[in-house]
């Protein structure tokens, strides 16, 4: 993987950058170096320094371009723990949008092939990859992987599928034919409606070791008063559809 971009940090604020970049602020103007490494100090023309960082996951979810509510931290990281997608393995994934699944699977060495419906949102999927590093490893593909599932069937299967889209079953259907023996499904799903016809296709399918699970995540405030969950809410974001390929 390569550096593509670069977090510049001062107190509270974060540009994302790239070398050779030139960026305007009220602190004056950051011109980055083209040979800009992590844990280098680059002043604007003013002599006011930033601390550059290499980009780390989490800052792929903030600053990565969205083209609508990208998969959570959290649901990200459920999916990569219970999928265990490392270097050398194939993922297929459906339902790009921002692309941070992706980028993380990427990040992580996997190679992916993904497909967004939307050529707009793929193209931006595709700059989020670069921007992320992992342009090698991650293809993004504009079209509709129900659409194209007989010719995958018939290609190298995969070790690992995920989904995010509304016709996630008519993919689970196929599922035991895009996976290796013993290849891992994760399908997320913000309904219920949605997350029960998966497993209704998981286990038409044959698939073993299915589960749902909801994510949920509290955060905790800590005050002289004493400790306890934040009253803010639940933190409900969705649900996962796990199973493995027999």
């Amino acid at each position: 993987m390569t550096d593509a971009a670069y977090l510049l940090v001062r107190d509270d604020r974060e540009y994302l950058l790239e070398p050779g970049e030139e960026f305007g602020t009220d602190l004056g103007v950051l011109d980055v170096p083209e040979d800009v490494e992590g844990g280098d100090t680059v002043e604007t023309h003013l002599g006011t320094a930033f601390a550059v960082r290499e980009l780390r996951g989490p800052d792929l979810f903030n600053h990565l371009e969205r083209t609508g509510a990208p998969m959570m931290p959290r649901d990200v990281g459920l999916v990569m723990g219970h999928t265990g997608a490392s270097g050398g393995d194939r993922v297929l994934d459906a339902g790009t949008g921002t692309g941070i699944l992706a980028a993380y699977l990427g990040r992580a060495g996997a190679d992916v092939t993904t497909y967004e419906v939307d050529a707009e949102f793929a193209d931006v999927a595709r700059a989020n990859m670069a921007t992320a590093g992992v342009a090698d490893r991650v293809e993004v593909r504009t079209g509709d992987l129900t659409e194209e599932l007989d010719a995958l069937a018939e290609g190298e299967p995969f070790d690992a599928l995920t989904l995010d889209t509304g016709d996630a079953p008519t993919v689970v259907e196929r599922a035991d034919e895009l996976l290796v023996s013993g290849g891992c499904l994760a399908v997320y799903s913000p309904f219920v409606e949605g997350t029960r016809e998966a497993v209704l296709a998981a286990r038409e399918a044959g698939l073993d070791g299915i589960e749902t699970l909801e994510t949920i995540q509290r955060e905790m405030e800590f005050s002289e008063r004493g400790s306890r969950p934040s009253t803010a809410g639940v933190g409900h974001t969705g649900y996962l559809v796990l199973a493995r390929a027999p």
